[in-house]
């Protein structure tokens, strides 16, 4: 199979996406001549055009909002914003328009809008670059939230996002795409209702997602290497959540530990451990656990930066103890 990063791989969803339906089009902050911020786009401006591939204005409630409007009229847009935390200048537009529109249409009509946006730390980018938000969009009734977390989603989730006709939101690690590997070709299918098990095991289920996920498999690497098998669960999809995936690993591994580079209060992950409580809490052998990150906003230093996030010794610690008595 050839190899590909992350980053192509987006970039091929796109391209395949402008080449198949002429009503989609790419729209954002530098993503014509300058290619994107983390360059998913490079190219496209060249090869389709200024009409399908917009430069906007610093204006995140704007160009959401004209993305959004150009959905209600029959496009499908692609709405790039630079990083999640930018985004909450377009809370308004996506959540007390794009969200509820179905709703309030009494069903007639939607957003059909994918909005897509880095999310994450890693890369020394500071407070203001480097939050993951995920569990406020995930909160939301209306939108569909994704979390490629791997080439395949990468490259498979964007088409079958386009054909929602409702809106949906993205998150791109930024600390994937630089990730390499194998991608079939043509790619494999990507459904966007089912978590995935990454990794088979029989003694704790790890349950995370985006850019947390090649963190627990490292961990996961360490742990059984001790003889501990861990489970992991990519849970792709924030919104809806599959939980039958979550709870049938679970009452086979009878411990959870979820990990979430969200902050721990109000976590996507306290909202996981909750529904692990509520519908399994007699197949548990052990508290629930989870690693998130710690509660500040994230440092610049590198040192400081790793202090934060939920890196692999912290979940490796974590699991050990919940670890089975002999």
């Amino acid at each position: 199979m050839p190899k590909t990063t992350y980053r192509e791989a987006l970039r091929a969803a796109h391209r395949e996406a402008l080449q198949r339906d002429p009503r989609v089009f790419v729209m954002g902050e530098d993503v014509g001549r300058y290619g994107g911020s983390y360059a998913v786009t490079k190219g496209l401006l060249e090869e389709f055009g200024e009409a399908r591939i917009r430069d906007t204005p610093l204006s995140e409630l704007g160009f959401v909002g004209a993305g959004i409007g150009a959905a209600m009229g029959g496009m499908r847009p692609i709405v790039e914003v630079m990083t999640v935390n930018f985004s909450l200048l377009a809370l308004d537009a996506v959540v007390n328009t794009a969200a509820a529109l179905r709703h309030m249409s009494g069903g007639q009509f939607g957003a059909p809008v994918v909005i897509r946006m880095a999310t994450g730390a890693g890369r020394q980018l500071a407070a203001q670059h480097s939050h993951s938000l995920e569990v406020w969009y995930a909160h939301v009734p209306g939108l569909k939230v994704l979390a490629p977390a791997t080439l395949a989603d990468a490259r498979g989730m964007l088409w079958p996002a386009l054909l929602d006709p409702d809106p949906v939101i993205l998150f791109e690690h930024a600390q994937l795409y630089n990730v390499e590997g194998e991608l079939a070709d043509p790619p494999p299918a990507v459904d966007l209702t089912h978590a995935a098990v990454r990794r088979a095991g029989s003694v704790l289920t790890i349950v995370t997602y985006g850019g947390c996920l090649p963190r627990a498999l490292a961990a996961a690497e360490t742990l059984a290497a001790e003889g501990l098998s861990a489970e992991v669960i990519d849970l792709r999809v924030l919104r809806p959540l599959d939980m039958a995936t979550v709870l049938a690993s679970v009452r086979k591994t009878h411990r959870a530990l979820v990990v979430d580079e969200g902050w721990r209060t109000c976590s996507l992950a306290a909202e996981v451990m909750a529904r692990i409580a509520e519908e399994a809490f007699y197949d548990l052998d052990a508290p629930l656990a989870r690693v998130c990150s710690e509660e500040v906003p994230i440092p610049y230093a590198k040192h400081m930066e790793e202090a934060a996030l939920p890196m692999p010794p912290k979940i490796v610690a974590a699991a050990r103890a919940l670890r089975r008595p002999a």
